[in-house]
């Protein structure tokens, strides 16, 4: 399934810039960065909760707000991308 997950993280306290890079290095081992505080994971319902609960431990809820959008397997249809920056074939050939 595809999660989108967005997050708006308080930096001004001194714990913020760390969980920014965590709250990011997180969402990268799962999933492609869309936006500067955005990402798309695709994750199977185990992944999910993994990646779920390792968020919301990093995030000072009574600071941080994190958003997570449930698109589901069939998402290929749900998302439209315009300009640059395009979208990674997640299912495509890898080259390395």
């Amino acid at each position: 399934m595809l999660v989108l997950i967005s997050y708006d993280i308080n930096t001004i306290d001194n714990g913020g810039q760390r969980r920014l890079r965590n709250i990011a290095k997180t969402c990268l081992d799962y999933g492609q960065r869309v936006q500067f505080s955005v990402f798309e994971c695709e994750v199977d319902p185990t992944q999910w909760i993994f990646l779920k609960d390792k968020l919301l431990k990093i995030a000072d809820l009574e600071k941080d707000s994190i958003r997570f959008y449930l698109l589901g397997s069939n998402w290929t249809n749900k998302i439209e991308h315009y300009g640059n920056k395009k979208p990674i074939d997640l299912h495509g050939s890898l080259v390395i």
